[in-house]
């Protein structure tokens, strides 16, 4: 088996650098995309209760037309 080499510094330093500038740099685009995140969550929400909504009315305006010998 072939001995470990010795690294450079300037490489080292260079892989160090990239690794912490692109941590910095999820940090930075995980907070700018949250907000945006959580305002869509929070309009799909909105939208599906008033789809929720539409069903039940759809639904109980069905029931109400409908012509049974059981009511």
């Amino acid at each position: 088996m072939v001995p470990p080499v010795q690294v450079s510094p300037l490489i080292k330093l260079g892989r160090y650098s990239a690794l912490f500038l692109g941590v910095a740099y999820g940090a930075k685009r995980y907070s700018y995309l949250k907000p945006r995140a959580e305002e869509e969550r929070r309009m799909a929400a909105e939208e599906k209760k008033k789809q929720d909504e539409r069903k039940r009315m759809e639904r109980e305006l069905a029931e109400a037309q409908d012509d049974s010998i059981l009511k």
